[in-house]
């Protein structure tokens, strides 16, 4: 069976059918720490729930690791799963990709459901079959491609999200505004409002109302960013640039979230489109403002330019010793496998820093 991904609008009853459909004799969720407190108690209540057993892990990146893996295994074994049990990951990116690398070896594979609860998540990571863990300081470093069997995704779970999380997603679904086509890039800039960040159940009705719609809007933006999302995954276009941020934030002891590299690594990697394939430098700028505005800027200098050209080297894209991007003539028009020098690297490390 194909992996079925669901818009939600009534969890409880897309959720009980998508485990009626899991054929299995024990049920698990695998939440994080947050998720755990923030997101469970949303669903601990539903009748299809009432048997499955929790399963916990600490929060953050930095765990996404082979001892948080190995506390699944352990933890599914000591409660007796079997190769015909099934785990529900209830989380953001960090739980999709380690419950789903967990579920995909452990007894050589057992089915599971994400239930992404973060922007992020829902436009990325809990799509397209990527299950992984960090390892030997290097992001998803070990993991399998493995469609999970279900994708629901309900944006009421944006409102146990704080801004920084909410605009981590929102820069992934910026690059696929970007890589789709001038309408959805256009939406995208101009939805973006504080409102988004100040969701909760204490507003008054004509709050409450707004909310709604805000979130009615959202659920619109983040289906059409899941379908590009679906067409572009065999291609895998990619943030090689800000793949680096990433990683070199994370080896330098100050981690950024997933979706700030992206959003850093689009100011880079538009630059080049714009050197090398043409690319409007009117939507350069906008986009950049747009970027600036909202993410800040995360401080390197040229001293860290050999280091950040050493993480490129890493990207799975990467053939013959070359640093290859995806890069884009105008929005919606893709070119995979461009090629860039290190003098054009540096320049567009130049026009990050510089503006």
């Amino acid at each position: 069976m194909e992996q079925r991904i669901i818009i939600s609008r009534n969890l409880h009853q897309e959720l009980a059918t998508a485990i009626s459909e899991c054929e299995h004799d024990k049920l698990f969720v695998l939440t994080d720490e947050n998720t755990e407190k923030a997101c469970w108690p949303l669903i601990k209540g539903f009748l299809c729930l009432r048997k499955a057993n929790l399963i916990t892990i600490k929060a953050n990146d930095i765990n996404k690791s082979l001892e948080s893996v190995s506390h699944v295994w352990s933890e599914l074994q000591r409660l007796g799963a079997t190769r015909h049990s099934c785990i529900i990951n209830l989380g953001g990116g960090m739980v999709t990709d380690l419950g789903g690398f967990a579920a995909s070896t452990f007894k050589r594979g057992i089915d599971f459901i994400n239930i992404p609860t973060t922007l992020l998540a829902m436009v990325d990571a809990s799509v397209g079959g990527k299950t992984g863990i960090n390892y030997g300081g290097l992001k998803n470093e070990i993991g399998v491609f493995n469609d999970s069997k279900f994708v629901i995704l309900d944006t009421h779970f944006l409102k146990t999200l704080d801004r920084e999380n909410i605009l981590s997603g929102y820069a992934e679904m910026l690059k696929h505004g970007l890589i789709s086509d001038e309408k959805m890039w256009a939406e995208l800039i101009g939805f973006m409002d504080e409102s988004l960040w100040l969701m909760d159940d204490s507003q008054d009705k004509q709050q409450q109302a707004t909310i709604n719609h805000k979130l009615s809007t959202l659920n619109q933006l983040l289906a059409d960013s899941v379908k590009v999302k679906e067409c572009i995954v065999n291609e895998d276009p990619k943030d090689t640039i800000g793949h680096a941020f990433e990683s070199f934030a994370m080896k330098t002891g100050k981690p950024i979230l997933h979706g700030y590299a992206v959003a850093y690594g689009i100011i880079g990697e538009l630059y080049l489109s714009t050197v090398k394939c043409g690319f409007p430098q009117v939507k350069l700028r906008q986009t950049v403002t747009f970027i600036r505005e909202h993410y800040g800027q995360m401080q390197i200098t040229c001293d860290d330019y050999p280091e950040l050209l050493e993480l490129m080297t890493h990207d799975k894209k990467n053939t013959s010793g070359q640093i290859n991007f995806t890069l884009l003539g105008g929005i919606g028009d893709i070119r995979i496998n461009q090629t860039a020098t290190v003098e054009d690297i540096k320049e567009a490390l130049d026009f990050y820093r510089e503006g």
